[in-house]
């Protein structure tokens, strides 16, 4: 890998790690700032994945044609404003459940803006045979991350509180900023076509394949069901099973470690048994493990060491599915579709996250969080079986297939 690329996975590692301190500071915020119950974290998930409802589709018709790093940098710059704005508010004793909510929906959709424009800026920034590799190097980053993040945030609230700890993902998201500004390398100029394609030519492209069909339909559920999980989990550890968040956090970091071992065994396993069986292979772990969270006994820290254990080893699946589900993508998709291809996935997979965390809030209010997290884990093995198709299990190489 080259320079450029090397700053600019630099600054994509760092923006990571501020990504997953944010993701259990903000709720943790809520939850110990505001004394927010289920119903407030819910409302946060909610607000952070609601622009992935639709905006997804609307962003890749729009950037398909257009250079992406210039929004990228600026999609950067409008995350660190507004997650800085919650340990001010905060210090002039502003900090309110609905500025939570707001910043909440506001970064979320910065996310999708930027996200759908890195998915296709990447093979264009480095060259196709380089791009599994290149994959696998961004998400073991992302991976490890996870185990830094969640840890590095239970510490920061413990020591500083929720509130100031954002300024850590404040500063990140500026850090990514930097790292696309300082490549060298002119971007490549947008794929040219003849043709107009319509604002549902992504939706057509995951139609006509098989693979990017049962892909899309798993992602879908599984993500829903993570949701009614993750908002309850929280509640469930720090509030009910007497962990502290500093201790929640580190049980989180379990699942990013075992993340990034599956990163780095993902390709591996792809040329041993072909990208399909790798996938399928990837999923018993992903999908089947967090069914062991509602089950799990204890109290303190004996609880937190057998959640992340759990955590752990739903990781190693996690991340090995995520280098091969990008991969896929990425060369199963004609280029000049790619931005649209990828909005019209996240529509599908993301959208579904609001609802979700929507749905968590309310069975953890009915049914307890015990049972709402149940519900969530079983929804996530449920996941795993739209990729059971033969398609899916026969698949060797994205790259036979395409052509």
């Amino acid at each position: 890998m080259d320079s450029d690329f090397k700053r600019f996975w630099a600054g994509q590692t760092v923006s990571a790690v501020g990504t997953h301190v944010t993701a259990v500071a903000l709720p943790l915020t809520a939850a110990l700032t505001l004394d927010a119950g289920a119903a407030g974290v819910s409302a946060i998930a909610t607000a952070t994945y609601l622009p992935s409802a639709a905006l997804p589709l609307l962003a890749g018709h729009w950037l398909e044609g257009r250079r992406k790093r210039g929004v990228m940098i600026a999609a950067d710059v409008i995350r660190a404003a507004a997650v800085a704005a919650i340990p001010a508010a905060w210090a002039f004793g502003h900090l309110t459940l609905p500025l939570l909510v707001a910043v909440a929906f506001l970064v979320g959709a910065a996310s999708v803006v930027f996200d759908i424009a890195s998915f296709a800026y990447l093979p264009d920034f480095v060259p196709e045979a380089e791009l599994p590799s290149a994959n696998r190097a961004l998400q073991g980053s992302s991976t490890a991350a996870q185990v830094g993040g969640p840890g590095l945030a239970g510490l920061l609230v413990q020591l500083l509180g929720p509130a100031v700890a954002l300024l850590v993902d404040a500063l990140s998201y500026l850090t990514s900023a930097l790292g696309i500004r300082s490549a060298r390398r002119p971007e490549a100029a947008p794929h040219a076509t003849d043709d107009r394609p319509g604002l549902w030519e992504g939706v057509r492209q995951i139609k006509v394949s098989p693979f990017l069909r049962s892909l899309t339909a798993h992602a879908a559920l599984f993500n829903a069901s993570a949701q009614i999980m993750v908002v309850n989990l929280v509640v469930l550890a720090v509030k009910e099973r007497g962990l502290s968040a500093g201790g929640y956090g580190i049980a989180l970091s379990a699942g990013g470690a075992g993340a990034f071992a599956g990163a780095m065994i993902g390709l591996r396993l792809a040329k041993r048994l072909g990208y399909g069986r790798a996938f399928l292979a990837s999923m018993v772990l992903s999908t089947g493990v967090p069914l062991l969270t509602a089950l799990l006994p204890g109290r303190g820290v004996r609880y937190g060491v057998l959640l992340g254990l759990v955590q752990f080893a739903g990781g190693i699946g996690l991340g090995s599915a995520n280098v091969l589900s990008v991969t896929i993508r990425q060369l199963l998709i004609p280029r000049a579709s790619l931005a649209r291809s990828n909005g019209a996935y996240r529509t599908f997979t993301y959208g579904v996250l609001p609802i979700g965390a929507a749905l968590g809030g309310v069975l953890g209010s009915a049914f307890g969080t015990t049972a709402a997290v149940a519900i969530g884990t079983i929804g996530m093995a449920l996941s795993a079986l739209p990729m059971f198709v033969r398609e899916v299990r026969t698949l060797e190489t994205p790259v036979t297939t395409a052509a």
